[in-house]
């Protein structure tokens, strides 16, 4: 696929951030100078917005939207596929797509973390398939397999299969998947967001080089987490 064009990191905010946060931003701000006008005493508006500034920018945070560029050749490179931490890298049995063993790497979004997804590789998207499920903790082994979840499919210029799936974890209750059946996809593009507590699944063919470690913390799109055999 090449080498990317290097550019300079930007910052914006998720599209689906954008309402939240402006519209919880005149909520905020019309309580608050109630609270102003409302008291002889000015520590009912000094406590709320002290502790709404803080609540609010937590969410600004996961809402943020980084622009970034996988910096080398993506040629059988597996990028992070979110911003996280990683809690598995096992070998295991994928019976409902593969009927193979197959590598995993997931990695864990805290409500701390950028919530965008990236593609983990270069190819063709063969399918999109979303379940309803159970909100169990997202770093449990069980969640992989019982919560809702969002699977994405995808064939490497290579003939490689890769799945990506997106997991909702014990807060998070929306799974927003851009990823279309049968569309081109790359390094460097949003595969989806997952509001709240998550986790991204990643199954790799037996023989990638694994090249993260457990607790290992990740940056999406830019961490190399495997190379392909």
């Amino acid at each position: 696929m090449g080498k990317r064009i290097k550019k300079l990191k930007k910052i914006r905010i998720h599209r689906e951030g954008t309402n939240t946060l402006f519209y919880s931003f005149i909520v905020l701000a019309a309580i608050a100078v109630a609270l102003w006008f409302g008291f002889d005493t000015k520590i009912p508006f000094w406590i709320f917005t002290g502790v709404t500034a803080v609540l609010w920018l937590v969410v600004l945070n996961f809402y943020r939207c980084p622009i970034r560029y996988y910096p080398d050749d993506t040629e059988k490179v597996v990028v992070a596929p979110a911003d996280g931490r990683v809690v598995v890298i096992e070998e295991v049995e994928e019976n409902e797509y593969f009927h193979d063993r197959r590598m995993m790497i997931s990695i864990f979004m805290s409500p701390f973390n950028v919530h965008a997804n990236w593609f983990p590789v270069d190819g063709k998207v063969l399918f999109v398939k979303h379940q309803d499920g159970n909100y169990h903790k997202a770093w449990l082994p069980k969640a992989s397999e019982e919560n809702e979840r969002a699977d994405i499919m995808i064939e490497t210029p290579e003939g490689e299969k890769v799945l990506c799936r997106q997991i909702a974890g014990a807060i998070a209750r929306r799974i927003v998947t851009y990823a279309k059946d049968n569309e081109d996809c790359y390094i460097d593009e949003h595969l989806g967001f997952i509001k709240l507590g998550s986790r991204v699944d990643v199954y790799l063919p037996l023989g990638s080089e694994v090249c993260v470690k457990m607790g290992q913390a990740t940056t999406g799109d830019l961490t190399m987490i495997a190379k392909m055999p």
